[in-house]
């Protein structure tokens, strides 16, 4: 092992990774490591990463030594005991009472019952009298009903850490099932693993809470944090889960394991929301360890999604009130070479309903633990203080304003709003790029049908090189070459998703899944949406062929555009809080740099146009073209998303005098997003759409968010979960209809929205803009929208605008102040 660490050090200057399989702890090489690592000799019969294929003992090839792992497991020798942990005691007998004890005892629910039993008491006014103890024995009793209905809650609610039994236990099966599937195993960094546990020390000294934040992208996310927290001996977090994992035999297990189970939704209930306010409360002020995905759900597309605040407002509440003096935020990013869910998310984006939670489902989806899915990386962030971050920026608010501010509820939105994407930078900055995120982004950004040997290890090491150079971080190769490891990233992508065409001069390879793929390359674009966006804003230009100076593009142009393009995705990536200017400033230096653009500047230094290096054409525009791959995918299911919206113009029934259509037809939202898709689907096939990720569920309601926002939709939702939302198309931007009821949307401001979209669209062999494609992309929305409209109209709602309000042009203010690149 001390050889290893050594030469891992002296051959990048980073620290070692520890890889977590089973019983063994095994140092590699860092995770930022040159790719001029040292291959293994053709002669090697060795391979480095051997001790990775090191599992547990299995009972059909070796039955002895799986019953000696077990016995030890089972009777707590050494680490597995989990006697002497870093943090505050948990998985003991009588645990979870005390923990149920302290929460119910809790000031704040107490004083919530006492306040809706007196509201309650006060309904009941008229019934009870004027007798003032009829009145105290009726608070009493609903007092008393509502701490029954508080210890239910709470014990449905809280974790059960009572047996260390059983955690050991539970420690061989996660491990078991686990390492089936990522036959490599965990693997984390030593220096950061080290830090983590000096921190943690220094936090159970003062009764401090560690607040995990992952992100989330499979359900394999929980688990492997909680091994590496057992294997390394720290205090295993309360996992916050949603109830709908609550299942029977899986989500006892679970919760005995650790998992506190939450509503997906609470609704208006004060009672609820104060009892997990109490259990937050509890948790922080005795130091227990927490983790919770910042992202609410799992990332269907591989790519970090935009925050959800609940659980966060929860943890800010605590220290805002007093009631907790601080704890300590560690944002996590976990990678993979293969989530194990994808398949399911593909056909959830193409609009097949969630399979609800079940066991059968669990089991069924188990036999998918067979397959050799590669492995897993754990990477932490640097802990920090959320106390201090609050003060901070305190600090930075106060002094925007003159007078002095209290934590009111537009500050506590202010600070969640920056909390939640400071986490999600941060858990950007820690990730690794995995090989078959490399693999995959190379595939999807490259002209042609396939690609040989040669070029796709060229590109993959271009690739590399560039994330390094953006402050990104890159798995280690170990002592294997780049081809080797591409070997090897293919084998866990599988053949139905890279395809491989034998009997040629050179092996070629080829997407079979794009959809898929996409997934993985979705895992490196948070890296280049800035000189994606930039080069995408150039391409309008040189998609119009002619000489330079018609490719030519004015910084003025090139920055109305990159703003439209950054507004336009402003729910899709997590953009730098710096100003717009400053970002696109810092891009062309970059892509100058790169030798991919040449920026002329007048004579005070500015940027004054900006177009194509002679070298960028002269190597047929690869590096150029992979940026606008990378964001072309976007853009079409921006434009997708604007000209589907064409299709909630009434019809030609409810036009009223004067050509205006009706104000109060309404259509059910998720009817509209599900014709769309059809819609989307049927371009695709007839090659007015590019990419068929395009067509997916979740971007398609990204966009139909941000319109609601710049007003083009309007949309009513009722508290009532089961009745549907309801949308209808604002008057000033439906187009009108002629006097044989087609759609004219020359003029219509819509149709200057898709238009302007449609500049930086590619245009490939079988697609050219013009008359031709807008009269069949109009023709095909004139046909969905009649069966939208037949089957998804709606009633009018009485009073709907009165439930709207002012929300839309507040949250674009909001999203405004940060959609820059």
């Amino acid at each position: 092992m001390a050889s290893r660490k050594k030469h891992a050090v002296s051959a990048g200057g980073a620290a070692p990774d520890l890889a977590i399989l089973g019983d063994s702890l095994t140092l590699h090489p860092a995770s930022a490591t040159s790719k001029d690592l040292p291959a293994l000799p053709s002669n090697s019969t060795t391979s480095p990463d051997q001790p990775l294929l090191e599992s547990y003992a299995r009972f059909r090839s070796a039955p002895l030594d799986a019953l000696r792992e077990i016995s030890l497991q089972f009777f707590g020798s050494g680490w597995r005991s989990y006697e002497r942990v870093v943090g505050q005691p948990v998985f003991y007998s009588g645990y979870s009472e005390r923990m149920k004890s302290m929460v119910l005892q809790s000031p704040i629910l107490r004083a919530r019952i006492t306040e809706l039993a007196n509201k309650r008491v006060q309904e009941e006014a008229d019934t009870l009298g004027s007798d003032s103890a009829n009145r105290r024995r009726r608070k009493q009793q609903i007092e008393e009903q509502l701490t029954e209905v508080s210890e239910l809650w709470t014990d449905q609610m809280i974790c059960k850490m009572e047996s260390k039994s059983f955690i050991r236990g539970a420690y061989y099966l996660a491990t078991q099932l686990l390492t089936r599937a990522y036959h490599q195993g965990i693997h984390v960094n030593s220096e950061e693993v080290l830090h983590l546990r000096s921190v943690a020390e220094e936090a159970a000294k003062k009764k401090q809470s560690i607040i995990f934040l992952p992100c989330h992208r499979s359900h394999v996310d929980y688990v492997s944090l909680q091994l590496i927290c057992y294997r390394l001996g720290l205090t295993l977090p309360i996992v916050v889960a949603g109830d709908n994992l609550n299942f029977p035999l899986v989500g006892p297990f679970l919760q005995h394991a650790g998992a506190m189970w939450i509503r997906r939704s609470f609704g208006e209930d004060a009672l609820y929301s104060t009892l997990v306010q109490s259990y937050m409360d509890t948790l922080l002020q005795n130091g227990y360890n927490m983790e919770c995905f910042i992202e609410g759900g799992r990332s269907r597309t591989g790519k970090l999604l935009p925050p959800k605040f609940g659980i966060l407002s929860f943890m800010l509440e605590s220290l805002l009130s007093g009631r907790v003096k601080d704890c300590l935020i560690c944002p996590v990013s976990t990678q993979y070479d293969k989530v194990i869910e994808v398949d399911s998310y593909i056909s959830e984006l193409l609009g097949q309903p969630k399979e609800k939670e079940s066991l059968a489902a669990f089991l069924n989806s188990s036999s998918i633990l067979s397959l050799k899915l590669g492995r897993v990386d754990v990477r932490f962030h640097q802990p920090w203080s959320l106390r201090q971050f609050i003060d901070d920026q305190t600090t930075r608010i106060q002094s925007t304003q003159s007078v002095q501010i209290s934590y009111d509820n537009n500050l506590k939105r202010k600070l969640l709003n920056v909390l939640g994407y400071e986490v999600l930078a941060h858990i950007n900055d820690a990730s690794v790029v995995m090989p078959t995120a490399l693999i995959g982004t190379v595939l999807l950004t490259l002209r042609g049908r396939g690609v040989g040997k040669a070029e796709l290890v060229r590109r993959v090491e271009w690739l590399c090189d560039k994330v390094r150079s953006r402050g990104g971080r890159v798995l280690h190769f170990g002592n294997y070459s780049t081809a080797e490891v591409i070997d090897r990233g293919l084998e866990v992508l599988g053949p139905k998703m890279v395809g491989k065409v034998e009997g040629l001069v050179e092996p070629t390879f080829f997407a079979v899944d794009r959809f898929q793929l996409s997934f993985y390359r979705n895992m490196t674009i948070h890296l280049f949406v800035s000189e994606a966006l930039v080069c995408a804003a150039l391409y309008t230009k040189v998609k119009l062929g002619g000489g330079l100076e018609a490719q030519q593009m004015t910084y003025e142009e090139m920055y109305d555009y990159v703003y439209f393009l950054s507004q336009l995705f402003r729910g899709e990536f997590i953009f730098s809080s710096t100003s717009l200017a400053e970002n696109l400033n810092t891009t062309l230096t970059k892509l100058e740099g790169d030798g991919i653009f040449a920026v002329s500047r007048s004579d005070n230094g500015s940027v004054a146009s900006i177009q194509l290096s002679e070298a960028e054409r002269f190597s047929g525009r690869e590096n150029f073209d992979f940026y606008c791959f990378l964001i072309w995918p976007f853009i079409e299911a921006s434009w997708l998303g604007t000209v589907s919206i064409l299709m909630l113009t009434p019809p030609q029934s409810s036009i009223g005098q004067g050509g205006v259509v009706g104000s109060d037809q309404w259509v059910d939202l998720r009817q509209v997003q599900n014709y769309a898709q059809l819609l989307g689907k049927t371009l695709y096939h007839q090659g007015d759409l590019s990419y068929f990720e395009a067509v997916n569920k979740e971007s398609l309601s990204k966009g139909y968010a941000r319109v609601e926002e710049e007003g083009v939709l309007t949309v009513v939702r009722s508290k009532d979960s089961k009745v549907p939302p309801r949308v209808r198309l604002d008057d000033s931007w439906a187009p009108s209809r002629d006097s044989n009821g087609r759609l004219v949307v020359e003029g219509s401001k819509l149709w200057e929205l898709c238009e302007r979209i449609s500049l930086s669209r590619r245009e490939g062999k079988n697609r050219r803009d013009g008359a031709t494609v807008q009269n069949r992309v109009m023709g095909l929305v004139e046909v969905v929208g009649e069966q939208l409209w037949a089957k998804a109209r709606l009633p009018v709602v009485d009073g709907a605008q009165v439930e709207i309000g002012e929300k839309p042009r507040q949250s674009r203010r909001k999203l405004q102040t940060r959609a820059k690149i």
